[in-house]
Formats: C-alpha cells, sequence, structure tokens
C-alpha cells in the first residue's frame, strides 16, 4: 500500500511523561488519530507495526488520502530509529515527513509550521534527522517557552505543565490539529499561511 506521508508525534513513552513539555508531539499526535477516528469518511486504525512504536494508519476522504501516524516508543533521543524504518519499508521520502515536537524558542500557545532548518538543539529533531540522512522534513512546532531563572533546561522540559498553563496549551494543540488537518489536505504552503494568519 502506498502513502501520502508519515506523520511523527514525538514524546516520552509511558505515565511519567505524559503530561510533560517534551510530549506534545504526543498529545497532538493522540488528537489527529481521534479526530479521523470520528469523521464521515475518514478512519483512523491501529496497526501493529512490529516497531518499538504505536502506529496507526489514516485515510481521509474515503479514502482518497492515506497517511501513517506514529509516536515512537523509544524515547526521545531515538526517535529516529523508527521514522528511519518506516520510511525506508513503505518508500516515504523525507519531504513527505510531518514531525509534531516542541519547541523552546516559541512562547507557550502559538504553533508554527517550517520546512527544513536547523534542529534548535531538539534531541527528538537530531536523531530524526540522522536516521533520515537530512534535515529536509516538515515540523510543526509547538511552543513552550524557556525555562524562567536557573532551572536547566532538561529538568523544564520534563516537567508537566502548570494548572494554569493548561488553556494555553489547549489553544495550541486547537490550531495545530487544523494545521495538521490542512497539511494532510491542501500541503504545506497552504497550512502554513492559514497558520500564520491566526
Amino acid at each position: 500500500m502506498t502513502y501520502d506521508g508519515l506523520i511523527v508525534g514525538l514524546g516520552n513513552p509511558g505515565t511519567k511523561y505524559a503530561r510533560t513539555r517534551h510530549n506534545f508531539g504526543f498529545m497532538l499526535a493522540d488528537r489527529l488519530v481521534a479526530h479521523w477516528a470520528d469523521q464521515p469518511g475518514s478512519s483512523c486504525e491501529v496497526r501493529n507495526a512490529r516497531l518499538n512504536a504505536e502506529l496507526w494508519e489514516a485515510s481521509e476522504d474515503y479514502g482518497a488520502r492515506r497517511w501513517i501516524v506514529v509516536k515512537p516508543q523509544t524515547f526521545m533521543n531515538l526517535s529516529g530509529q523508527v521514522v528511519g524504518e518506516l520510511s525506508r519499508k513503505h518508500g516515504i521520502v523525507a519531504d513527505r515527513i510531518l514531525i509534531l515536537h516542541d519547541e523552546l524558542d516559541l512562547p507557550l500557545g502559538t504553533a508554527r509550521l517550517k520546512f527544513s532548518g536547523g534542529l534548535a538543539g531538539h534531541n527528538g529533531l537530531k536523531s530524526v534527522a540522522a536516521h533520515l540522512g537530512t534535515r529536509d522534513f516538515a515540523r510543526l512546532r509547538m511552543g513552550i517557552g524557556r525555562p524562567e531563572g536557573s532551572e536547566a533546561m532538561a529538568d523544564y522540559v520534563l516537567r508537566s505543565f502548570l494548572p494554569a498553563e493548561w488553556d494555553l496549551v489547549g489553544q495550541a494543540l486547537d490550531a495545530a490539529l487544523d494545521a495538521v488537518l490542512f497539511y494532510c489536505r491542501e500541503g504545506l504552503t497552504v497550512a502554513t499561511a492559514r497558520l500564520n494568519a491566526r
């Protein structure tokens, strides 16, 4: 079977990390799967990946477009292993891969699309780029902001969102879900313009 692309939510497995900043990509992947499972003309079914990953096969518009959605279960800094394997197995080239991830350089509540470019020190993106052999893939970046004071970056990204932050988390996830759906239907340029106009 051929696919229109691969959508990868980045995060860390297990309930310990479920509500942390570094798991924004997992949160968005879960929303996307739930959306497609509930829409007329769409479907989203769990597949046995035989990989260290949670995997779904999604279709839209009565099968007109098909996507693989994946949440690697390897921990963040090894995420690229699964991405590389799925890319090779299904012949999905890097520019048809969309990575969903947290972004320190954007304020909480914002989401932005970009193609290629730097990795901003993100270990998940570094792993993906290493296993694909290129940085030329699309990213949906969801802002988490930077820590105040002297808190170590590693501690900050692995800390749960604060109760007062969940409204902004919800706003970012709503905007990001809309952007992913437009990306799938209309492509990166249209989705980027729509997201930036919000």
